[in-house]
Parts: C-alpha cells; sequence; structure tokens
C-alpha cells in the first residue's frame, strides 16, 4: 500500500492566499509542520534541496506549489476528451516512461490551482459554446489529481459541479487507490472515473511510488459501488518478455474483482508504449537504472505535432497488442466498449 501524498515541502504564492483554498491550504500545512515557503511565481522555485540533480529531482517531485492558474484558455485533450481542464499539473508518482518528463522539464514539482471558481467558470463558458453538444473534460492530462485530491478536494469539487451540469462531462485517470473522500461525491453519473492498470511486471519495474495492481483494482470496485461510470487505461502497452501472459493475468484480475453492475458502461482506452529523443535523455539522466527499453533501431518513427515525432512499435508488434488484448477485453467483458488505441 502507498501512504498518501504529503509534500515534504511547500512554496505559496502570495495571490493564493487571496482565495479561501489558498488560506485554508495554508493553515493545513501550518497544522501539519510541513516546510513552508513563499515564491512571487511557480518559476521562480529554485534552490531546491540536494547536492546534485538526481537529488534534487527528487525532492522536487515531492514539492507542491499552491499557486493561482493565470491562463484559462484550456488545451484540447484528443481522444479521450474535447479539452483539458486545469486543476494541477505534475505527479508524486515516478514512472520512467511518463511524458511529463520531458512537458515539465526542469520543473518536474507539484502544482495545484486555488482559483477552483474561475476555472469553472471557464468551463462552463466552453459548454455553452458547444451546445447542444456534451462537452468532455479530461482533468489527468498534466497530472494525477486523484494524487493530490485528499489534500485540496478540489476534484471533488469539480465533479459535483459536473454533477449539475447538463451538458458538461468529468473524466480523469489516476494509479493511486486514495479514492475514499471522492466515493459520497454527487456525480449523478456525469464522471468516467478511470484507473490506470498494467502488467504486475510494468507497475513493479517502471511505475515506482504508485499503487500496486491490487490496491487500484479494490479502489475501482469502491468507486464501482458509488455509481461511478468506470473506465480502465491499459497504458503504456509495453512488450517485455513474457508479456501476453502478463496482460492475460491482468485482465483475470480485474474479472475476479469487478462487480457485474459495473460492466454495464465499461470503457477500456489502450496506449502502446512511445518515447521521443528528448525524452530518452530525460528519462535516463533521471531514472539511470531503469529497464525501460528504448532503443530506435526497435521502433519504427511517427511524425508528431509541433514536428517532435515518437518512436512507436512496429506496425506487426502494433497488430499483434490489438489482437491479444482486444481479444482479452472480448473474453473477459464483452459488454465494454473499446474507445481507442493508439
Amino acid at each position: 500500500m502507498v501512504k498518501p501524498f504529503v509534500p515534504q515541502l511547500v512554496y505559496m504564492e502570495p495571490r493564493a492566499i487571496e482565495y479561501p483554498l489558498g488560506k485554508q491550504l495554508k493553515e493545513k500545512f501550518e497544522h501539519m509542520g510541513v516546510e513552508m515557503r513563499e515564491t512571487t511565481s511557480h518559476n521562480q522555485v529554485r534552490n531546491l534541496p540536494g547536492d546534485n540533480d538526481f537529488q534534487r529531482y527528487r525532492v522536487a517531485k515531492s514539492t507542491l506549489v499552491v499557486g493561482v492558474r493565470k491562463t484559462l484558455k484550456f488545451d484540447t485533450s484528443k481522444p479521450s476528451a474535447e479539452y483539458a481542464i486545469p486543476l494541477a499539473t505534475g505527479c508524486m508518482g515516478h514512472c520512467h516512461y511518463c511524458y511529463l518528463q520531458t512537458t515539465m522539464g526542469s520543473k518536474p514539482y507539484i502544482r495545484t490551482y486555488v482559483n477552483v471558481d474561475e476555472i469553472l467558470d471557464a468551463a462552463d463558458k466552453y459548454i455553452a459554446e458547444r451546445s447542444p453538444e456534451i462537452t468532455r473534460f479530461e482533468a489527468s492530462c498534466t497530472s494525477d489529481i486523484v494524487g493530490v485530491d485528499h489534500l485540496t478536494h478540489t476534484l471533488k469539487r469539480t465533479i459535483e459541479h459536473f454533477g449539475k451540469s447538463d451538458l458538461g462531462r468529468l473524466r480523469f485517470v489516476t494509479k493511486f487507490e486514495h479514492v475514499d473522500h471522492l466515493l459520497d461525491a454527487e456525480h449523478n453519473g456525469r464522471t468516467r472515473f478511470r484507473f490506470s492498470i498494467n502488467a504486475d511486471y510494468v507497475i513493479k519495474y517502471l511505475e515506482p511510488g504508485t499503487s500496486r495492481l491490487e490496491e487500484r483494482l479494490k479502489a475501482a470496485a469502491k468507486v464501482a459501488e458509488a455509481g461511478y461510470p468506470l473506465g480502465f487505461i491499459v497504458a503504456p502497452i509495453y512488450l517485455y518478455d513474457d508479456w501476453k501472459t502478463g496482460y492475460r493475468e491482468l485482465f483475470e484480475k480485474l474479472d475476479a474483482i469487478l462487480p457485474p453492475f459495473a460492466r454495464q458502461d465499461l470503457t477500456f482506452e489502450l496506449i502502446q508504449h512511445r518515447f521521443t529523443k528528448p525524452a530518452k535523455n530525460v528519462i535516463l539522466k533521471n531514472y539511470p537504472m531503469t529497464k525501460l527499453e528504448m532503443e530506435e533501431n526497435k521502433r519504427q518513427y511517427k511524425w508528431g505535432k509541433y514536428g517532435i515525432g515518437k518512436y512507436v512499435y512496429l506496425k506487426e508488434e502494433q497488430e499483434d497488442m490489438k489482437t491479444v488484448i482486444g481479444g482479452y477485453i472480448e473474453k473477459f467483458f464483452p459488454e465494454a466498449e473499446l474507445s481507442y488505441f493508439t
């Protein structure tokens, strides 16, 4: 069992104290005896403790910056949703393959935003623009929001906000088991609660600092009991030596724990492992002993947006993945929807 995240170090932006949540978090961390510092902006967070980059990186991953979200223009979030809703940035997990390694760059600390009402007002405007279409918002594009929400409850507020919305839908994904405070939220079926799951090998060697598979599955069963529409992201699908057996065991465990009623509205998303050259360099710097295979000559190159391409599995390997894992979904969860493979 992974303990709920508690930051080693908290930075407060002065403007954050002007919001009720900022004031509340300041008092909470003072009461907990967490070291606190002030910063004019998250960009000014410097001089973290540590003798070298390796140590400072690990301190950063346990540092929380409490601030105000200035940009209320939402990014798009295909294929999962129409927009990304920015409640937090960064993650306390140490998944070796994570794309945040490069998008967060030299600032891998976690940021939470206290101007939640302004963020939700912006979401409502996006919903109004697309009316009468349904608009979906993804809350975990740049963070594992569940991992920090037991401290902030911003996700819970957002779930209840969307619970009252006719045309807005919320979705997020987590690798953490700390869901109890979300079970009584008035979601009204308008939030899809998803868990990222993987073969035991991948979780053990490539996802340190996150909940083990059994804990995630127990949490998923609780979430189903609370009436949330449920989903699972199998990501990244990673071809290690005995991958077919490992992924079959994953689906057997999921089948054993998931109650029948949770299968009627169930989604799966499949994402193969990929990496970019810049990401590979950062990963090897932060996790020099990683078992993550990133050999360009074993992959094919796929052009990406902004001119940054990525290395994905060969075409025949991708077909094998779709056939094998799609077959497990068909066998164990024939009622489920396979949303996409990418």
